[in-house]
């Protein structure tokens, strides 16, 4: 009897990236909105395209949450310096 072959290879899939229209559309912000947090370094573009569209990565959907929830009490350029910081952090964790 013949056993059936098992794949033991792992595969390692890119993340995925978003253009602006689908962030828009999963997060509920406005495009001007995304653009001016862009701008104002609050999130980051992960890369554009050839023809110059921005790309963002899975993460601008945590950090969009955490800025709508701290938006209340915070000024934008606070939550600016709290991802700044948790970026830096975690950053620092990669290297030790």
């Amino acid at each position: 009897m013949n056993s059936p072959v098992v794949a033991t290879c792992a595969f390692t899939l890119p993340p995925k990236l978003y253009r602006i229209g689908e962030v828009v559309r999963y997060s509920g912000f406005s495009r001007q909105t995304i653009h001016n947090y862009t701008t104002m370094g609050l999130i980051r573009e992960e890369e554009r395209t050839d023809g110059g569209h921005r790309m963002y990565g899975e993460g601008v959907f945590r950090q969009l949450a955490v800025i709508k929830t701290l938006k209340d009490s915070k000024t934008l350029g606070e939550i600016r310096e709290l991802l700044e910081s948790e970026t830096a952090a975690a950053r620092q964790m990669e290297n030790s």
